[in-house]
């Protein structure tokens, strides 16, 4: 018996590796992503068929009633409590009464057409921007809420390029932090974001941009590096004009050696920054749809649009009746298909009830814009949800809420916090918001400088430094007053 026991144990300890890892895979994808990855599964593996067809009546098992068959012959076995990655809630409702601040627990696990007909020219995307995707990464890194915020005032700060051209010591207001950081912890903080995607984001200037990179690049002959090195910190003019001879007198090197660090150093992005906005989806499918019912915020899973993946009832008996040997490649692939219905029902569960802790704490954004966005970080939801930071970072990242007031990335509704003279707080985006709307509503004949509008936000309680004013107006892509003023 204990022989049997200790036998089961290390089964359960061999599936959970990579049923945590295809969890962990399948909740960082986007829903365009995830799409493929279940439309692959669905035509490769014959245990699986597509929840559409289950709804006619085509034998499909649900999750909880293939739980049985696992059971049964010991092939699916359970991973033990503390290591599953999120707990599942009971099935209920698939609403979120935000008025009473309750969760309602499991969407229904069938696709419904029964529901209005959804604009598909409401999923038309804004870009992801350099700053949210880079804040998306920061949630990954085991950090402090200290040095998490000095990261994030750096990644604020970047302009398009991916450069960083404030002193590190002006990013951040006197009160924002206690003690004030040093020297250290800010270069410490640097380091870091400079090390976040890719190459080059960061720097101060180019030669350090090009420095990052190549440093970046651990199959560069050392030699080569070098060479590199010295032409892009003092001789990118030479390089320009393409003068090799200069530069062989100037560093001497080899001809053919300096030869292969010219083009390697040709291959670098000067502007590491701009390829967020190159390669950002045009089209992205909300995960999530937002809508008020009787002055009640409800939140739905957006499963019509996505295809859904069943265990094929009929399929997984005859194997059962069969008695395969449960390491053939048959036994293999009802596994996986065990493991993909679940961990897609989890993802569904995982988003969902991140999209309803930032629906409730945000409320206020949905009736008045985005004036009213609240502080709200990571954190905060993982707190709640009982959930580890970096499984809320996965469920934030590329996903998408439609709401009536458009189509937002969840990252959309995290925001820092600033305080006010009256000891509150408001978020930065609110700031954002509140700038953009006195520029829009000033006299286009008499702009306000960033002076002016630091006082309009003090007048309001919201006291910030003109730099600050300046930074928010600069990642607003509005131009300074003297630029605005029309005569």
């Amino acid at each position: 018996m204990a022989h049997a026991a200790q036998e089961l144990r290390m089964r359960q300890q061999t599936l959970l590796a990579p049923r945590l890892q295809q969890s962990i895979r399948l909740l960082q994808m986007s829903a365009l992503e995830f799409t493929t990855a279940v439309q692959d599964a669905l035509a490769t593996n014959p245990f699986l068929e597509d929840g559409e067809d289950a709804e006619r009546g085509n034998g499909a098992a649900t999750p909880d009633q293939e739980t049985s068959h696992a059971a049964a012959d010991g092939a699916a076995a359970e991973a033990p409590p503390e290591a599953a990655p999120e707990p599942q809630p009971d099935v209920a409702d698939p609403t979120l009464n935000v008025a009473d601040n309750t969760y309602s627990g499991d969407y229904p696990t069938h696709a419904r057409n029964d529901g209005p007909a959804t604009d598909l020219s409401q999923w038309i995307a804004a870009p992801v921007s350099l700053r949210n995707r880079l804040s998306s990464e920061l949630g990954n890194y085991p950090l402090s809420l200290r040095d998490r915020l000095l990261a994030e005032h750096i990644v604020d700060a970047l302009d398009d390029d991916g450069y960083l051209h404030t002193e590190l010591d002006e990013l951040a207001d006197g009160a924002a932090f206690d003690p004030p950081p040093d020297a250290s912890e800010w270069q410490a903080a640097l380091k870091l974001v400079q090390q976040l995607d890719v190459p080059g984001l960061g720097a101060r200037d180019l030669a350090e941009c090009l420095s990052l990179q190549l440093y970046a690049q651990p199959a560069l002959r050392e030699d080569v590096r070098d060479v590199a090195l010295a032409i892009v910190r003092g001789h990118l003019d030479r390089l320009a004009r393409n003068d090799l001879t200069g530069l062989q007198r100037l560093l001497g090197a080899d001809i053919q050696l300096l030869q292969i660090a010219c083009d390697v150093v040709r291959g670098l992005d000067p502007k590491p920054g701009r390829r967020y906005a190159a390669d950002a989806p045009n089209y992205v499918v909300p995960d999530v749809i937002v809508s008020k019912v009787r002055s009640r915020w409800q939140v739905v899973a957006n499963r019509q649009a996505m295809p859904q993946a069943r265990l094929n009832r009929t399929y997984a008996e005859l194997f059962h009746r069969a008695r395969m040997d449960e390491r053939s490649p048959m036994a293999q692939e009802l596994q996986e298909a065990r493991w993909l219905v679940r961990n897609v029902e989890q993802r569904y569960v995982t988003i969902r009830r991140v999209a309803e802790a930032i629906v409730k704490r945000q409320q206020t954004f949905f009736e008045y814009g985005d004036v009213a966005l609240r502080p709200l970080m990571l954190r905060d939801v993982a707190d709640e949800l009982e959930m580890h930071e970096s499984t809320v970072s996965r469920a934030t990242a590329n996903k998408y809420m439609s709401t009536p007031r458009g189509l937002f990335e969840f990252r959309h509704f995290f925001s820092r916090e600033l305080g006010t003279d009256t000891g509150g707080s408001c978020s930065a985006a609110a700031v954002r918001a509140l700038i953009k709307e006195y520029i829009d509503e000033e006299d286009p004949r008499m702009p306000l400088s960033d002076v002016v509008l630091a006082q309009r936000l003090a007048s309001n309680g919201v006291v910030v430094a003109r730099r600050t004013v300046s930074k928010y107006r600069i990642q607003m892509k509005l131009p300074p007053a003297e630029m605005r003023r029309q005569s």
